[in-house]
């Protein structure tokens, strides 16, 4: 009976002071591991979708992409937003005791059904990246039916 502790007593998990990323911060911080644990919310562009009645506005944010570094596509009715960065700085002097490489790759696929995808237009403005695609003009699917007397 001695080992028996109160539900959650030895596991603080569930209680929030407020302070949580902070203390993530800290011990990431102060961690041995040089790789620092991966997070969906840093490791992808931000986007948002506006619908008016004759198009799709979407925008997302890529600061410091160039457009060289964009690569969009289009397949059965999806639209995918990649990006493929590798930042290599070389420096004059070669002796550098340690030197380093960066490469990303992100993307996000977006879904837009009644949309004329070969109407698309992108542009790229102060790291925001601004697509805008057009609806196609449905025939109404539904029917309504009289009864007869």
């Amino acid at each position: 009976m001695a080992g028996f502790v109160p539900f959650n007593r030895r596991n603080n998990s569930l209680v929030r002071t407020g302070f949580d990323d902070f203390h993530n911060m800290l011990d990431d911080f102060f961690s041995d591991n040089w790789l620092p644990e991966r997070s969906l919310l840093r490791d992808t562009f931000k986007i948002d979708i506006q619908e008016t009645e004759n198009e799709y506005c979407i925008e997302a944010e890529l600061p410091g992409v160039k457009k060289e570094e964009i690569d969009l596509d289009i397949k059965e009715n999806n639209l995918c937003i990649s990006v493929n960065r590798n930042e290599e700085i070389n420096k004059d002097g070669k002796n550098y005791i340690h030197r380093e490489r960066r490469s990303s790759s992100m993307s996000r696929r977006i879904r837009l059904a009644d949309a004329k995808m070969d109407e698309t237009k992108a542009k790229l403005d102060d790291g925001i990246l601004t697509i805008t695609i057009p609806k196609d003009t449905k025939v109404s699917d539904s029917l309504k039916i009289e009864i007869d007397d």
